[in-house]
């Protein structure tokens, strides 16, 4: 499968370009819908999301680039080339997180309440994201064979495209699309039908749900990013799962009705931001 979806000569748009700007957009778009209920001030949104995509995407490639470092040492001028994959999620959360608790604390918002509604975003933008590891046939599992792949009922022209190096590889891509997907189905049941719900519950629920997934995932990857003899991304997917057990666990044990998320302000003392 041709990686460019467009070449204008002049200039060639990649798909791996195409299903990134998809999932942000669509994923800004969940976050916008949720954030005018939440009386959320436009403004503060548009500046934190500008902000946290630029740092999320530099954080994504710095983290990719320095478990490659040899590579990228060798051929500097390949970092910038982000059409050709390399974006590693973890790192571009934790550096959008950064800024997000930065941004907060500044503007006088409640942080948990505003991660439960970017993690939906989040979680869906994953899930159209991952395609582009499918066009640029990275992000794939261990060998498999034709036969295996057809058993699963997978769509003919992504088998196709999943015959990688000599060999049938797993299209882990799609095993965490669906399953980020399913994530992001439960979380907005969570939202509409658990009127108890308490602020962090998503947040929790979206770091134990793809820590689990991204651990299953990566057991199944075989171009994981290395820590030695660990997969990184196993080590870091392990730390979301405790994170968000803890989450969960101290909101199911200690219900406060004042932090409840339809009910609790999303601003802590700044109240001339709150649209009317």
């Amino acid at each position: 499968m041709d990686k460019i979806a467009l070449n204008l000569g002049f200039i060639q748009i990649y798909w791996y370009s195409i299903m990134i700007f998809t999932a942000l957009v669509v994923g800004c778009i969940v976050i916008f819908l949720e954030a005018k209920k939440q009386k959320l001030q436009e403004e503060f949104l548009l500046n934190l999301i500008f902000y946290s995509v630029i740092l999320g995407v530099f954080g994504a490639r710095l983290y990719y680039c320095l478990f490659n470092l040899s590579y990228y040492l060798a051929n500097p001028l390949e970092i910038f080339q982000l059409w050709n994959g390399g974006l590693a999620i973890h790192g571009g959360i934790i550096t959008a997180l950064i800024f997000i608790i930065y941004y907060c604390k500044k503007h006088q918002v409640n942080i948990y309440k505003l991660l439960d509604i970017l993690v939906v975003g989040l979680i869906i933008g994953q899930a159209i994201g991952r395609w582009g590891n499918f066009f640029n046939q990275e992000a794939y599992g261990n060998i498999t064979t034709l036969a295996k792949l057809q058993h699963l009922h997978i769509p003919s022209f992504i088998i196709n495209n999943m015959y990688i190096l000599g060999n049938y590889r797993q299209p882990t891509f799609l095993y965490e699309s669906i399953l980020c997907l399913l994530g992001f189905l439960l979380m907005l049941c969570l939202r509409k039908f658990h009127k108890r719900m308490q602020t962090s519950t998503l947040t929790g629920f979206y770091l134990l749900w793809y820590g689990f997934t991204r651990f299953f995932i990566e057991s199944m990857r075989s171009d994981s990013l290395m820590l030695g003899p660990f997969k990184m991304a196993q080590l870091v997917s392990i730390v979301f799962i405790f994170v968000g057990l803890f989450f969960l666990l101290k909101n199911f044990k200690d219900y406060d009705e004042t932090h409840n998320y339809q009910k609790m302000d999303i601003y802590i003392k700044n109240k001339k931001h709150k649209i009317k």
